[in-house]
């Protein structure tokens, strides 16, 4: 019998109009304690944000976007939050904001391959 993994997923949505809370789902960030993963997908569909917003700075979503990842993957120079252990890294990632950006509360789930999840995850719930 696989062993099954606990993990935590959340949907990164980009708010065009922070104050109208419509979203579009961007991506996913999916965690796991146990074995020390996480993992960040996402995509930029600059047809359905521009449906939203003719002014939206693409590059500005796509640099934060990018960011996001850069964080999970805990890369040096991506400040002090990037530094932090996976756990504080999601945790912070996942924290509630009112900004362009944000993500949904964390979801549970069991699995027995992570990255196929991610990759069924993002697929469900972005593509």
């Amino acid at each position: 019998m696989q062993e099954k993994y606990l993990y935590e997923y959340a949907v990164i949505r980009v708010l065009p109009f922070v104050e109208r809370e419509e979203f579009i789902n961007t991506g996913i960030i999916l965690f796991c304690k146990k074995e020390d993963y996480i993992r960040v997908l996402y995509t930029v569909d600059k047809a359905k944000l521009r449906s939203f917003s003719k002014d939206i700075d693409l590059d500005q979503i796509e640099q934060n976007l990018k960011a996001i990842e850069k964080i999970a993957m805990g890369v040096e120079n991506c400040g002090p939050i990037a530094l932090l252990d996976i756990p504080s890294r999601f945790r912070w990632l996942t924290a509630i904001r009112s900004s362009a950006i944000q993500t949904s509360r964390p979801h549970p789930g069991l699995c027995t391959d992570l990255e196929q999840t991610a990759h069924r995850l993002f697929t469900e719930l972005v593509s």
